[in-house]
C-alpha cells in the first residue's frame, strides 16, 4: 500500500470515496447533504497550503486524510475515510502521521475535527487518538422546538421537608445549626410521625432543600424527605436516609432537557424504597409516582404533589 500527497488527478477516485463515505455515514435527518463540488473546492485549496494524503491499493485509492490549512496554530481534520476492506490495517494512522507531519512545519499546535454523535466507531478511533470532546453542536427540528416552547410552563414553585421523628426539639436544634440560614422556616407536627418544615428558600432553590435534607438525615439519623412541585407542573421527591440519597425521584425526568436512558431511568421512583422508609403502599407508589415524557401524560403538577404527599403520609 503507497500513501502519497493528493493530487487534483485524484479527483474521480477522491469523488468515489467521498460517495461511499456520504452512504455509509449520512447528515443527520433535516440536514441538506454536501455536493462533490463543494467538497473538491475545499479539497483543491487544500492541496497546497494544506496537506491532503491518500492510500493507493491496486491502482485504487482505499483511504484519504485532509487536513485544512491551519489558522492560528490551529488546524482542522476536515475530512478522513478508509474503504471498508482496508481497514484495521494502520492505514488512518499512517495517513494522519504524514498529515500533521506538514501542518505542524507550518507552527500548528492544535488538531480540531467535527463528527457525528451516531458515527460511535469513528468516535471510539478518535478517541483513542487523544481528541476529546469540548463543545456540542446541537440542532432540533422546528416543530419539536415549537412544541416544547409552549409546553415549557413557568408556574410557582414550592417545597417542604418531612422528617421522620417525634423529636421536634432536636429537628429544631439541627435547623438552627444549618447554613445557609433559612428565612423563616414554619415547623409543623404531624399526626403520622413526620415533622414538616418549610421556607421561602427551599422553595426557590432546590439545591439548598437538598442540603438540608441531608444534613438532617444525618444529624438526626432519620429518613428525611424533600418533597416539591417545580414550577407549578413537575413533581420531585428526594428520599435520605442517615444522610444518604437513596432514591430520587422526578414526575418528567426529560423536562429540563434530554436524558440518557439510564438517567431517565435513575428519576424513577422505587416502590420498594419508598414503601419501606415511608410506610406507603408498594402498589399505589407503582400507580401514583409514575415517570412520564411530558406533563400532559400525567395529572397536573398541582394534584400530582398532594397525592405523593398523601401516599406517604406527608402534608405538603
Amino acid at each position: 500500500m503507497k500513501i502519497r500527497r493528493a493530487t487534483e488527478a485524484d479527483e474521480a477516485e477522491l469523488r468515489r470515496l467521498w460517495e461511499d463515505f456520504s452512504i455509509e455515514v449520512p447528515e443527520p435527518t433535516g440536514f441538506p447533504a454536501e455536493e462533490w463540488a463543494e467538497q473538491w473546492d475545499v479539497i483543491r485549496r487544500s492541496l497546497d497550503g494544506g496537506a491532503v494524503y491518500v492510500a493507493e491499493s491496486g491502482g485504487q485509492l482505499v483511504g484519504v486524510a485532509h487536513v485544512k490549512p491551519p489558522e492560528q496554530r490551529v488546524a482542522h481534520l476536515e475530512w478522513a475515510h478508509v474503504s471498508k476492506g482496508s481497514r484495521r490495517q494502520g492505514v488512518i494512522k499512517k495517513l494522519l502521521e504524514q498529515a500533521i507531519r506538514d501542518v505542524k512545519k507550518k507552527g500548528t499546535a492544535l488538531v480540531t475535527l467535527e463528527a457525528l454523535t451516531a458515527n460511535e466507531p469513528a468516535l471510539t478511533v478518535w478517541q483513542r487518538l487523544g481528541f476529546e470532546p469540548v463543545e456540542y453542536f446541537m440542532a432540533a427540528p422546528l416543530d419539536v422546538l415549537e412544541r416544547r416552547l409552549a409546553d415549557a410552563p413557568d408556574g410557582p414553585s414550592r417545597a417542604s421537608t418531612h422528617v421522620q421523628s417525634d423529636d421536634r426539639t432536636s429537628v429544631e436544634r439541627a435547623l438552627a445549626r444549618f447554613v445557609p440560614r433559612l428565612e423563616s422556616p414554619d415547623v409543623r407536627d404531624a399526626d403520622n410521625g413526620w415533622i414538616r418544615i418549610a421556607d421561602p428558600v427551599m422553595d426557590t432553590d432546590r439545591a439548598a432543600q437538598a442540603r438540608l435534607a441531608r444534613e438532617l438525615s444525618d444529624r438526626l439519623g432519620a429518613v428525611v424527605v424533600a418533597l416539591a412541585l417545580e414550577r407549578g407542573t413537575v413533581v420531585r421527591f428526594q428520599l435520605y436516609e442517615r444522610g444518604r440519597l437513596v432514591d430520587e425521584y422526578l414526575s418528567v425526568p426529560a423536562f429540563y432537557g434530554e436524558l440518557s436512558k439510564g438517567d431517565e431511568l435513575a428519576l424513577a421512583a422505587n416502590p420498594t424504597l419508598v414503601a419501606r422508609l415511608t410506610g406507603a403502599d408498594h402498589d399505589e407508589v407503582r400507580r401514583i409516582a409514575r415517570t412520564a415524557g411530558s406533563p400532559a401524560e400525567l395529572p397536573p403538577g398541582e394534584d400530582l404533589y398532594a397525592q405523593i404527599g398523601r401516599l406517604m403520609g406527608l402534608e405538603p
